[in-house]
């Protein structure tokens, strides 16, 4: 129940970070962005920081938190490219194959047992996919690309959250945030002068509260994937599109099509199914009574 209640919160931040991204990302280039995320992203980890020194951050895993950072960086990049073209909300529902994904990458990453059953739930959600991305979606060279970076950015999300699972054996939640925070840093710092423009007190304030909401998010989902296995506490991501298409509407007057509406419910009802096999097969299974 801990790593449920942490993902339902984690998702909820997020949503609020990627309407304050979809704004900056009008007048400011990813780079930017992924920069100040990053760094205003350090300001929740400051008091445990304080309390622990930098023991708390110690890791004898190096290469697999610059692996996890690279892989992290493009996923954020892709979905902050997508919600600049699209709406939040059809974004977040293609964003809902996540869970599936992570079904699928679990068995040669973490040698896990999928059931027939969940393999047909990950299929179908694969459909649910294609009608929330809807004919219009695909059509053009600006809602195309925003479609493609949606996918793009599931499929790397999902790989980083199979690689937390497994890191999270040995590695702190703080220790994975802090070095993902560093890393994207340093790799996005070295192509900030490229990009540079200088924000006004405003943008300064939409980056400081997006940094620190994406900060907080990946404390979050980071305890979730310690607390629970990962497929069991990703399907609760699916309350991300309660709160994302609440924003769109309120701050961007987004609508949700009939398609997104439909293909999310075929993709949530894919990966609840998926959650429901995933406990009956983690149940302790006791010998029938005399």
């Amino acid at each position: 129940m801990r790593g449920i209640v942490a993902m339902l919160a984690a998702t909820s931040v997020f949503a609020g970070m990627d309407a304050l991204v979809k704004l900056l990302m009008a007048d400011y280039s990813v780079i930017q962005v992924l920069f100040f995320r990053a760094g205003f992203g350090l300001v929740p980890l400051a008091p445990l920081l304080w309390r622990s020194g930098m023991r708390a951050v110690a890791t004898r895993r190096p290469w697999a938190h610059a692996l996890r950072s690279a892989v992290g960086l493009l996923a954020v990049g892709c979905f902050f490219m997508a919600f600049h073209r699209l709406p939040l909300v059809q974004v977040t529902a293609i964003g809902f194959a996540a869970p599936l994904l992570i079904t699928a990458l679990s068995v040669p990453l973490l040698k896990e047992t999928v059931s027939p059953g969940r393999w047909a739930a990950v299929a179908a959600g694969f459909g649910g996919i294609l009608i929330v991305a809807g004919p219009d979606a695909w059509a053009g060279d600006l809602l195309g690309a925003g479609a493609a970076f949606a996918v793009a950015g599931t499929v790397l999300y999902a790989l980083v959250m199979v690689m937390m699972r497994d890191m999270g054996r040995t590695e702190a939640a703080v220790t994975t945030v802090f070095w993902f925070s560093v890393l994207t840093l340093v790799l996005t710092g070295a192509a900030l002068p490229l990009v540079w423009q200088s924000p006004d007190p405003r943008a300064w304030g939409l980056f400081a509260c997006a940094g620190i909401l994406g900060g907080t998010g990946q404390l979050l989902i980071s305890q979730a994937v310690r607390l629970a296995p990962a497929s069991t506490v990703a399907p609760f991501d699916y309350f991300h599109i309660v709160v994302s298409s609440s924003l769109g509407w309120l701050v961007f007057a987004e609508i949700p099509t009939l398609n997104t509406l439909a293909g999310a419910m075929v993709v949530m009802a894919s990966g609840l199914y998926v959650m429901r096999s995933e406990r009956k097969s983690a149940a302790p299974r006791h010998p029938a009574p005399p």
